[in-house]
């Protein structure tokens, strides 16, 4: 089941203006992650993540080699080259898994048209994740790339599957362990947006509040949260779009065109954002 056995599409955008070679990675890093707010892997981040991984942590790798192979696959992230994004990071266990999984899950997202091979790769990313958490329990995006591979996974489930599974709880608990380490963590709180609205979107706003604790105020509050973090953002806007599509139907059909048009004209900062623009300006057509 590697994916780095699979087929690994190509990114299909001009990825010249994503390459961010030598120190140009750290200066663009800030605007780059203001979504999910990863800390730049520089030798102190990387010191920080051999201790405490402890027997988890790469073997014969000092912080700055770690330093430089995790700068690597950040940069292999943002060019679009999601195959040696992944490879590079889950080559060094729980403390690439946050490269690995957000090159895997983003790949199939977008570049993966098989949808039993799309599930098989959320479920990968999943079970990566979950040794993240295991090893780096204090740091955010091990719980939030844990519930972004769950929330994915359960999106190619039927609702019915999904919900008797109990994944719908531990996306929740991951998205909560998120959020509690980064408050600021614009992703999470689109990723505990959708939550909320798919819920309701699905079984009701009965339901849905009475079993999962699902409201429509609590979708909008963190919705916004993220658009005031991340206004700059394509998915922010996609997914503001698909909220409301979940929540209203076709009644507010107008607001969601003007959520993907914003998407769509945002200048993208790296080849995530590029296939997150083009997907919204596919659904204007």
């Amino acid at each position: 089941m590697a994916a780095s056995k699979s087929s690994w599409a190509p990114f299909p955008h001009d990825a010249k203006s994503f390459a961010y070679a030598g120190d140009t990675l750290k200066k663009a890093w800030p605007k780059l992650h203001a979504g999910d707010q990863e800390p730049y892997p520089d030798a102190k981040r990387a010191a920080a993540l051999i201790a405490a991984a402890g027997k988890a942590a790469p073997k014969k790798l000092d912080a700055d080699a770690l330093a430089a192979e995790l700068q690597e696959a950040w940069r292999a992230f943002h060019r679009g080259d999601f195959k040696q994004a992944f490879d590079l990071g889950n080559a060094l266990g729980p403390v690439g898994a946050s490269v690995a999984v957000k090159a895997l899950g983003i790949h199939a997202t977008y570049l993966v048209e098989d949808d039993g091979e799309r599930l098989k790769r959320y479920e990968q990313a999943a079970k990566l994740a979950d040794a993240a958490v295991a090893a780096l329990p204090e740091d955010a995006n091990s719980h939030y790339r844990h519930a972004f591979a769950l929330g994915r996974y359960s999106q190619g489930l039927s609702i019915a599957k999904a919900l008797k599974a109990g994944i719908a709880g531990k996306v929740r608990d991951a998205l909560d362990a998120a959020l509690e380490l980064a408050p600021k963590h614009a992703e999470a709180h689109t990723a505990m947006a959708l939550y909320h609205a798919e819920i309701i979107g699905k079984v009701g706003a009965m339901i849905g509040g009475l079993t999962y604790g699902a409201k429509a105020s609590e979708a909008e509050k963190h919705i916004k949260a993220a658009l005031k973090l991340t206004p700059q953002s394509p998915i922010a806007h996609i997914e503001y779009g698909n909220l409301l599509l979940l929540l209203h139907g076709d009644r507010e059909e107008d607001a969601v065109a003007d959520a993907y048009e914003k998407a769509a004209k945002l200048k993208p900062l790296d080849a995530m954002e590029a296939l997150d623009a083009a997907w919204a300006a596919d659904q204007l057509e």
